[in-house]
């Protein structure tokens, strides 16, 4: 069975095969766009993966204070 881990990593001739392949595909004023998109892709996700997670979620807080006060019946 072969599989990619079985050739290895790519080496520099594979590189600028891979990057000719998307200068041709995607211009090259459209590459930049990519690159940024995906940068910011990977930061999100990372920060997204980095949050903690509250013990109570802010909306019951909130939604109790913007409550009216109980009237006391009696």
């Amino acid at each position: 069975m072969l599989g990619i881990a079985m050739f290895g990593p790519p080496g520099p001739l594979e590189l600028v095969i891979i990057l000719a392949i998307l200068l041709l595909v995607f211009g090259g004023k459209r590459i930049p766009e990519l690159a940024r998109g995906l940068g910011k892709s990977i930061t999100n996700f990372k920060s997204g993966l980095n949050e903690e997670q509250p013990d109570e979620p802010e909306t019951t807080v909130q939604q109790e204070a913007e409550s009216p006060p109980k009237e006391k019946t009696g």
